[in-house]
């Protein structure tokens, strides 16, 4: 059963990812877990124990806004968890849906294709909330395309990542991408929009637990930015940074450029680039 307590599930895996010398609480010899009590949470938000209990597991949803921004200073909160807290007290009404009756948006804008054609060589690709790649740079195919992720004629990233086998052994790091693929598709009204259910639905079939536990056990909130490792079939282990940019509310889409982290992948890349490729590739209209 998937849990629809999201704003429980968020508090908790900030609380457990705090240490106490963040907040400055000593660390005592006895301590089993390396981040917060639900005890000194509530000391720091100045809240009871029992009310952050309520709030985990779910028996309370709608916190003020007062005892928001207090918790948020004291779980350390950034600007854009700040954010995400408050979305989640929003959809604590099952029937939210901040995109309402719309369908996935599969339309790249002109001016987001031109964007992608100057950053050519670097792989960049351009997703929709479903995780549909819309369009992408040659480079991003140099990149991607020998792992398998490009062969589908929609091709979708979070349904490779979780689904394909060949996945596994393309990104080393796998159970950390996969965590971040269920975080974007629960990012926002999640279930509540009918076509992320849909794919939901199938992606608890085709998946099964690598999928189901992560909907359990992540938030909804993936990392803009950071690095990752992708082994790759013709120039081995890459290590690549990569930044997103998320574009207008009413487009629902997201760019992700990805850069070399270390100067072996910036040969590598190099290698890449230096073969010859087809053009840019748009793959929805």
């Amino acid at each position: 059963m998937v849990s629809d307590n999201e704003l429980g599930l968020f508090l908790r895996v900030r609380r457990e990812a705090v240490t106490p010398a963040e907040v400055g609480l000593p660390t005592g010899p006895r301590r089993r877990a390396a981040g917060l009590r639900r005890s000194e949470v509530a000391a720091l938000a100045d809240v009871s124990v029992e009310y952050v209990t309520r709030l985990e597991q779910g028996r309370d949803r709608r916190p003020s806004p007062q005892v928001l921004a207090a918790l948020a200073n004291a779980l350390r909160l950034t600007r854009n968890e700040r954010v995400h807290l408050h979305h989640l007290t929003k959809a604590a009404d099952a029937g939210f849906n901040c995109r309402g009756h719309s369908t996935p948006a599969r339309t790249v804008r002109p001016t987001v294709q031109a964007l992608l054609d100057r950053l050519e060589p670097t792989p960049a690709v351009l997703l929709n909330q479903l995780s549909d790649i819309l369009a992408h740079t040659a480079g991003y195919e140099r990149l991607t395309g020998p792992t398998g992720l490009l062969d589908a004629t929609e091709p979708n990233l979070a349904r490779f990542v979780l689904t394909d086998s060949r996945a596994r052994s393309t990104y080393p790091d796998w159970d950390h991408i996969a965590d971040e693929q269920v975080a974007a598709l629960k990012q926002g009204p999640f279930r509540a929009y009918p076509p992320t259910a849909a794919l939901a639905d199938e992606l608890t079939v085709t998946a099964g637990d690598a999928f189901t536990h992560r909907v359990d056990t992540v938030p909804g909130l993936p990392k803009a930015s950071g690095i990752f490792r992708l082994a790759h079939p013709e120039v081995g282990m890459l290590r690549l940074a990569y930044e997103t940019l998320e574009l207008p509310a009413d487009d629902d889409q997201r760019l992700i450029v990805h850069l070399p982290a270390d100067a072996a992948t910036s040969d590598a890349l190099d290698r890449l680039n230096s073969r010859p490729t087809q053009p840019l590739r748009l793959v929805a209209g």
